[in-house]
């Protein structure tokens, strides 16, 4: 069950030509897959991408009527491996994926690919997951695409611009013979736009058509001696072929104008960040709401390799030119200045001198390098027009605000905002495995290393929990612990990752090497039905029937397939008395070998979904419903907050103490739980306080539960009168 549908959304994709196209960039995308004639698609969901491979599952009765083959591959590594299909064969093929850590998965195959070379059309789409906002290591996809010279495209965030940039892209790729790369950031991948369609081709050379008539050619494998051929073949041959193509194409733009008081001075920049530097421009009254600069701007939408001519051209004449480009290191300021000294052109290249090394260009990083390149090149154009009080309180240095501690008591910093690291969802069943981990260390007075793992259990790493040393990539939390396995150790490595690692890499990385090589480690194996993290997509072990994919394929089969002798399954994470003796007995157990924990709870947040629209149908009809929440009684609670710091749960808060006489805070639980039951359990599994209690909101309740609640209502009253009578004694 994926985090959204677009079962409506898909629809536009029957645009014919002329017919305007309006939708989220995602859809754009797809449509301009449809267009090109692709003849597969494959990917491995991840931000800021995810939502592709959702609308491709929701298009697929579209797909199938192209003729297109869809697959939600395995891995990033299956998926680059369907190129194999266009090694040979004229046939338009795509994937997809997040990047930097989807293109290390599968470097293997895109290594190959690009040594070899294609015959189709090969496009990879990639989630370029870079900045503030992202939840992965701080790469670029650039040194990828330059260390295999593979093509790489970063198009301006406009809806025509994408759509060009991927039927031109499969174009590119049959004219040099090279796999091509797409990036798309998340603000390409969910803004509106629109654009004018084009109608959907069939491919004109289909799989069918490759399957009935083979063929190879030995020299575009990736095999000794043709591999050292293929080096040459890059540089002397497909590289020329791609420039020119580009050149030919007009792929990248030549946008803006010159200015008086301009000062001969040029921008440069990667496509992906033209919206970002029009906006800087804007504030800064040198470009206007649609987009009209008055400064030469030279878009890159193809950022490697670079148009040498069109840098030259670009540069010839100027005093100067702003290099901007996201990230570090500056590779393509290094070879624009390359360029231009081989050209013996004197302008001067400004870039990382002024504009962080590192880091998300936003606008104000963009509003900040502006201006200091127009202060030293152009001056003149910052003393047209005034800048807005509003930009101008942006650009000004901050000042730390002060606050009295005390009257008559010298000033201090005020305080900042308190960090609030991200955690489980709300009700979310992996919170109860860390809680028992959590007891069964106090219990025994050890702490153990924990090797983590990518995927929504990797919170854990926070408070309140703090477990989870490493996390070396998706599914290899048990081959993080690979090498902490020593004969007489007084205890043993704890190593964790989740259904979707587990079928990504784990089975054969994690728990296929822990057998092979007979550790005495502990695998806690997160089982909640979903590849959760990225959306709640379907996976091998997922419980629902899934009409195009295979699914309920048990991982206690898996794992037995492999060898694991030892292993104890908890159907149910939330019974946190089983969830803690599984922990206790791997831990201590004498057996040898693997021990491995299968922690069984459905994701919270799609049972949610799931759940939610079923009550509503069922209280519209005006049926019964009960929705069961938990609460705690301020009179019981001790202010001790055990329950919080044990599972730190959302909906769990304090308020102030309603007891006179005692200053401590007490426990409450907001509107937003869902009835777990973590927090009771946690209360009385610490042997904490019987503060906690369950309670049914009934909805369309029958006659008799509205009787009883009357009857209960008016006793209740009646006793609360009495003892408040008892308590106020009138004096005369």
């Amino acid at each position: 069950m994926a985090e959204r549908s677009f079962k409506e959304e898909v629809q536009k994709l029957r645009a014919g030509a002329g017919e305007e196209f309006r939708s989220e960039g995602i859809l754009a995308v797809t449509k301009a897959l449809l267009q090109a004639g692709v003849a597969y698609v494959g990917g491995y969901q991840g931000a800021p991408v995810s939502h592709l491979m959702d609308v491709l599952a929701d298009a697929r009765e579209i797909l199938d009527g192209l003729g297109v083959h869809f697959e939600s591959s395995a891995s990033e590594a299956t998926a680059a491996a369907m190129f194999g299909a266009s090694v040979h064969y004229p046939l338009r093929g795509a994937i997809t994926f997040k990047s930097t850590v989807g293109t290390n998965v599968a470097s293997d195959a895109l290594s190959n690919l690009a040594s070899g070379g294609v015959t189709g059309g090969c496009l990879v789409i990639l989630g370029e997951d870079y900045g503030e906002g992202s939840s992965i290591i701080q790469e670029r996809s650039h040194a990828f695409a330059m260390k295999s010279q593979m093509w790489l495209l970063d198009p301006r965030p406009a809806h025509d611009s994408l759509v060009k940039a991927v039927e031109k892209g499969f174009e590119l790729s049959e004219a040099s013979r090279t796999p091509v790369m797409l990036t798309m950031r998340v603000r390409a991948c969910h803004a509106h736009g629109g654009f004018v369609a084009s109608d959907n081709k069939p491919p004109a050379f289909t799989l069918k058509d490759a399957i009935e008539n083979p063929r190879r050619d030995v020299q575009r494998m990736a095999l000794a001696p043709a591999t050292f051929l293929h080096e040459h073949e890059k540089i002397h041959a497909r590289w020329p072929a791609a420039t020119r193509f580009v050149r030919e194409q007009r792929l990248n733009e030549f946008l803006g104008a010159e200015s008086e008081g301009g000062g001969g001075i040029g921008l440069i920049v990667q496509g992906g960040l033209y919206n970002t530097l029009i906006r800087a421009l804007e504030m800064l009254g040198l470009a206007d709401i649609w987009g009209t600069a008055q400064i030469p701007i030279y878009v890159m939408n193809v950022v490697y390799p670079m148009i040498e001519d069109e840098a030259i051209e670009f540069c010839e004449g100027r005093d100067a030119v702003l290099m901007l480009e996201e990230g570090q290191p500056e590779f393509i300021e290094q070879t624009l200045a390359t360029v231009l000294r081989r050209a013996d052109l004197a302008t001067r290249v400004h870039g990382k001198d002024m504009l962080p090394r590192a880091g998300e260009y936003t606008t104000l990083v963009m509003l900040k390098g502006l201006r200091k390149f127009l202060q030293k090149h152009a001056p003149r154009l910052l003393e047209r027009k005034p800048l807005d009080s509003g930009v101008a309180s942006m650009l000004a240095p901050k000042v730390i605000p002060l606050v009295p501690s005390m009257p008559g008591v010298a000033l201090k910093e005020a305080p900042g905002v308190l960090p609030r690291p991200p955690s489980f969802c709300t009700g979310c069943p992996e919170r109860p495995i860390f809680t028992a981990i959590k007891l069964v260390e106090r219990e025994i007075g050890r702490q153990h290393h924990v090797s983590a793992d990518i995927g929504c259990h990797q919170f854990a790493a926070l408070a309140p929990f703090d477990f989870g040393a490493t996390s070396m990539g998706y599914g290899l939390g048990a081959a993080g612990a690979a090498a902490l396995n020593a004969n007489g150790a007084d205890r043993r490595t704890i190593s964790v990752m989740g259904d979707g690692g587990f079928w990504h890499n784990g089975l054969t990385s994690g728990v296929g090497n822990a057998v092979f090589n007979k550790s005495d480690n502990v695998i806690v194996v997160i089982d909640n039905g979903y590849s959760a993290a990225t959306g709640g997509q379907d996976i091998p072990s997922s419980r629902a029937p899934n009409a195009n994919r295979t699914t309920a394929l048990p991982i206690e089969a898996a794992v037995r397939g492999v060898g694991v002798k030892w292993l104890r399954k908890v159907s149910h994470t939330y019974g946190l008395k089983k969830m803690k003796a599984a922990i206790r007995d791997a831990l201590t157990t004498g057996e040898p070998g693997p021990k491995l924990v299968l922690a069984q709870s459905e994701c919270m947040l799609n049972k949610q979904r799931r759940v939610k629209p079923q009550l509503r149908e069922r209280a519209a009809r005006g049926e019964r419903v009960v929705v069961e929440r938990f609460g705690i009684d301020p009179e019981s609670c001790t202010g001790d907050h055990s329950c919080i710091r044990l599972s730190g749960c959302p909906s769990l808060s304090i308020r102030p103490n309603p007891d006179p006489l005692r200053k401590d805070p007490v426990a409450t639980v907001q509107s937003s739980c869902v009835g777990c039951g973590l927090c009771g359990e946690v209360s009385h599994a610490a042997v904490l306080c019987p503060s906690f209690y369950r309670t049914e909101l009934v909805t369309h309740a029958g006659r008799a539960e509205r009787f009883v609640e009357r009857v209960t209502k008016f006793v209740i009253g009646r006793l609360q009168r009495r003892l408040a009578a008892r308590q106020f004694v009138h004096v005369a």
